[in-house]
């Protein structure tokens, strides 16, 4: 895949991965039962890039408006340890957490989907939305990944800037000699 060297800046600065998780780490569906428990998909694709991304010391962290149990068991799955849960003030999540791990804004790239992601994504280092996502919320993004949120488009992201990064490489080896 090709970047423009602006994005190949940015992506190279990178050293944490905002994600909002609705419509970015899912398709935005929540399944509701009868018994009021809700659901949500996770992309096993999604999972692999973040683990491959913290492997290579790109930090990852979670800020979502809604508060999941789900949400908190996917993120301990992956080690994820940075997630914010219950904050529609998207930005104001960021910064908190950008004060809390010393990282200034151009070091951090977020992704987000709907109107209450569009102050981070434009306050980010990258600007990251997905395929999905309505036009006037991606057109405020530095790039956009093919695929759409909950089917793989955080992979295409952690692909990315391993790639800007010069670790793709590295983190492809295991892989290719049956240690991964």
């Amino acid at each position: 895949m090709t970047y423009s060297d602006d994005w190949r800046d940015k992506a190279r600065r990178i050293r944490l991965l905002a994600l909002d998780v609705d419509g970015v780490l899912t398709d935005g569906t929540l399944h509701l039962q009868s018994d009021g428990q809700e659901t949500k998909s996770f992309n096993i694709l999604d999972g692999l890039g973040i683990k491959l991304l913290q492997q290579s010391g790109i930090a990852v962290a979670l800020i979502t408006g809604r508060e999941s149990p789900m949400v908190s068991r996917r993120a301990e799955a992956l080690g994820i340890a940075h997630v914010v849960q219950g904050r529609e003030d998207k930005l104001a999540a960021l910064n908190t957490l950008c004060e809390q791990l010393g990282l200034p804004l151009d070091e951090i790239a977020y992704c987000g989907d709907d109107l209450p992601d569009l102050a981070a994504i434009r306050a980010a280092g990258l600007g990251l939305s997905v395929n999905n996502a309505p036009d006037y919320v991606r057109a405020h993004a530095d790039w956009i990944p093919a695929r759409s949120g909950g089917q793989g488009a955080v992979r295409e992201i952690c692909d990315a800037l391993l790639s800007c990064q010069g670790r793709w490489d590295v983190c492809l080896a295991p892989y290719l000699d049956g240690q991964g």
